[in-house]
């Protein structure tokens, strides 16, 4: 049987080539998978084998690269911060798991940072909450304060929940390290959400209980989540399969490919990989110089992360168009270019190099500079505003599939 090239499936199922410059976003299939992880997903595939062997196998590695004591994959990682919210209600008792999300007589309190409830592609707090949990939030979006962590800690407090994301606020947030030492004196758990993070091994060095990764971001795996930390609550985590996460299972070949993932992280060039991007930011920031109406600017990652993005503040009365509609044009078009876009409002979006395959970074320059002189010549921009988008694409969810 000839297998079918991811090119020849697209073209089977209508799909339009995306070129991808907005990062490891879910919702544009987060990431390039890894060879290693294809090859390991597709040889389990025709086998059979425990479950619960398969997962302990993948727990050794992931205790190897993150330092932790156990480990083990789920769907994602938002499952994995559910699992992990519900194994410190729960525990190791079979009974509390199978009646959750009724947490009646349990601790059921998560304390939250205000400022990091935010919406990856749905509310985190959801995350929390179909557990049974009630969600506590500290402070407020852009004031939180070590006292108020340890003001809000109490006798039914199950848990201390810490986001570390762009999306999150960024002024006005207690350290990483003041969260966790609290935690510690407190005898609360702290869950570290790290789904878009590099850094495997930090969290745990400095004290994080649970640590949540994406398998499917920057690791290049499939589609999963990673659940890493201290044996006991990894261990009360994993038991939730017994309960609410039977619903958020993953196959075998996402725990194979998930392991194979890591297994080439630890072994990829780092450096190599840093340089060949930079270069892609490089080579955008010199194509696209001197076009009106950009101002250009490379920016380095918010949460630190080896990566630099090249910011593209749009003037609209130079070039005609605004920000977001230079932004859904390019989206618009065959390849669609799909631009860092979740700032927008302010006049800017980003272009991100870790997902793009050789040659790309042309076309992607090309394209910009086509659409702002097809928008001089026609005189067809300053039509929508930020709200009147906004409508559209709820509009179009609300529509979908149609």
């Amino acid at each position: 049987m000839e297998i079918m090239t991811a090119k020849g499936l697209l073209e089977r199922y209508g799909l339009t080539p995306v070129i991808n410059v907005s990062g490891t976003m879910t919702s544009l299939g987060a990431s390039r998978v890894v060879p290693e992880a294809i090859e390991a997903g597709a040889e389990i595939q025709s086998h059979f084998v425990a479950i619960d062997d398969l997962q302990a196998r993948a727990g050794q590695v992931i205790a190897r690269l993150t330092g932790a004591e156990a480990g083990f994959v789920t769907a994602c990682s938002a499952a994995g911060i559910s699992l992990g919210v519900a194994g410190c209600m729960t525990g190791t008792n079979l009974g509390r798991i199978e009646r959750l999300p009724d947490t009646e007589g349990l601790k059921n309190e998560v304390v939250v940072p205000a400022g990091h409830l935010v919406n990856y592609g749905a509310p985190i707090d959801q995350a929390v909450r179909i557990t049974g949990a009630r969600v506590v939030p500290l402070g407020t979006a852009a004031m939180v304060e070590t006292f108020h962590l340890d003001d809000r800690i109490n006798e039914r407090t199950a848990a201390a929940f810490f986001v570390v994301s762009h999306h999150v606020v960024q002024e006005g947030q207690i350290p990483l390290s003041d969260f966790l030492a609290i935690c510690k004196a407190r005898g609360v758990p702290a869950i570290l959400d790290m789904a878009s993070e590099y850094d495997l091994r930090g969290p745990i060095e400095q004290g994080a209980d649970l640590v949540i990764y994406s398998s499917h971001k920057f690791l290049g795996g499939p589609t999963g989540g990673i659940v890493a930390g201290r044996k006991d609550l990894v261990r009360a985590a994993y038991l939730q399969n017994r309960g609410l996460g039977r619903h958020m299972k993953v196959g075998k070949e996402g725990i194979a490919g998930t392991m194979a993932a890591l297994e080439a992280w630890e072994r990829r060039d780092h450096a190599a990989a840093r340089a060949t991007e930079l270069e892609y930011v490089r080579y955008w920031a010199d194509a696209l110089t001197g076009v009106a109406g950009l101002r250009l600017e490379t920016h380095r990652d918010w949460t630190g992360n080896p990566i630099d993005r090249l910011k593209i503040t749009v003037v609209p009365e130079e070039a005609g168009l605004y920000a977001w509609e230079l932004a859904d044009r390019l989206a618009a078009g065959t390849p669609s270019v799909r631009v860092r876009d979740d700032l927008i409002e302010h006049g800017f979006f980003f272009l991100d190099p870790c997902n793009l395959a050789a040659g790309e970074e042309k076309v992607v320059a090309e394209r910009i500079v086509e659409e702002l002189t097809r928008a001089a010549k026609r005189k067809d921009g300053l039509a929508y505003t930020l709200s009147e988008r906004k409508r559209r694409r709820i509009d179009a969810a609300i529509s979908w599939p149609d």
